[in-house]
């Protein structure tokens, strides 16, 4: 396994590094001692389906301007009112557990989300809003606007890179550069926090695998080694465009950023 997938019978994750059985047909992925709980049977389906109830951002989305997920608005709220004084926020992990059974809550809620406050871990809440974002079916910066976001942060100029990175942003689906600028207000607050000890490179690290990804939801074993410096590369770019730039995205219709 190269990348962290979860187990499609009992649910956990399967680590970096660990054998696993995979179907050549239906592309279940299981562990390799929950071979005798596998069902017969196999349904064709694609490999970047973790969950069936995942999909773009876009579904998730609400109708009314700015285009951001309920889900992320919750868990910003959450984490920002309680989390700038954890050490390591985003970089900690939370309880794998319950960071599945918190995010499978909130996907079944809906729009009706319950109160992310019974939650008395906040790297839980961290990691349901890495999880949902990195079971997206294609990352935050699509798949098609993907090298481009690469060759903007690749520009050895920053005045330039900056100029080719804002033209990118602004080719985004609309609900993808919304929930990007909300997320990168986020960080920079974060960032910002000398509790949490989380600069901008070391949120880069974090969430350049989960806000960049691939050009492909299948890359082989060669591109997820060439991608992971030069996602990094890409979130510090963004962090580095000042906030103004991102509110422009959010604040006209700021009222709408309230947690249901």
């Amino acid at each position: 396994v190269i990348r962290p997938e979860p187990c499609r019978v009992c649910g956990s994750r399967i680590r970096f590094g660990k054998t696993a059985i995979k179907c050549c047909q239906c592309q279940l992925l299981l562990h390799t001692k929950c071979r005798e709980q596998c069902p017969s049977l196999c349904t064709p389906r694609p490999h970047h389906h973790a969950w069936p109830r995942e999909g773009v951002l876009a579904d998730f989305a609400p109708s009314a301007p700015p285009l951001v997920p309920a889900l992320v608005v919750q868990c910003v709220t959450e984490v920002e009112r309680r989390g700038l004084t954890e050490t390591g926020l985003y970089r900690v992990p939370g309880t794998e557990l319950l960071v599945r059974e918190w995010k499978r809550k909130l996907l079944r809620a809906g729009g009706a989300l319950p109160a992310l406050s019974a939650v008395t871990d906040i790297h839980v809440v961290c990691g349901v809003l890495k999880d949902f974002l990195r079971g997206l079916k294609e990352p935050l910066v699509t798949f098609s606007l993907h090298p481009a976001f690469l060759r903007a942060a690749d520009i050895p100029d920053d005045a330039a890179s900056d100029t080719a990175l804002r033209h990118v942003v602004s080719k985004l689906p609309p609900a993808n550069r919304d929930t990007l600028a909300f997320l990168m207000l986020h960080l920079l607050r974060v960032s910002h926090s000398p509790d949490c000890k989380m600069d901008v490179l070391n949120l880069s690290r974090v969430f350049g695998p989960t806000l960049v990804g691939h050009s492909t939801a299948n890359p082989t074993p060669l591109t997820i080694m060439e991608d992971t410096p030069r996602q990094c590369k890409v979130v510090a770019r963004l962090l580095s465009l000042p906030p103004s730039f991102w509110r422009g995205f959010v604040e006209t219709e700021q009222e709408n950023l309230v947690p249901v």
